[in-house]
């Protein structure tokens, strides 16, 4: 089984910072791509950001120039560095690993981490 703990939410004014970190353990195999989600309360999971093991990176066009993901493949941990936060980012944020097993290619999720931002 995979394990996915994500820690780093909170409350914060908008205008300011938080880092999040995912961290993994559990049956992983190799280095695999990780990514952010969030669910805003009443929307559906959408995407945040992506690192491919190489450490490419996406992001979503919404958060683009104030989000930054990163990874320590030694940790097996993933971050997302949040800037200028906009009451708009409040959402629960979910850490995502796309593995190849057995039964074929399988996301793993987190329990997911709430970030407010308030105006």
């Amino acid at each position: 089984q995979v394990q996915l703990v994500e820690s780093g939410g909170g409350l914060v004014q908008a205008g300011g910072s938080l880092r999040l970190s995912c961290a993994a353990s559990g049956s992983i195999f190799g280095s695999n791509p990780k990514a952010w989600y969030r669910q805003a309360a009443g929307k559906q999971r959408e995407f945040v950001a992506a690192i491919t093991s190489g450490g490419s990176t996406n992001y979503a066009d919404s958060v683009k120039g104030r989000f930054t993901i990163s990874r320590d493949n030694a940790k097996n941990t993933v971050y997302l560095q949040m800037n200028s936060l906009k009451p708009e980012d409040t959402a629960v944020y979910y850490c995502m690993l796309e593995q190849l097993e057995v039964t074929g290619l399988v996301r793993h999720w987190g329990q997911g981490t709430q970030v407010t931002v308030s105006s």
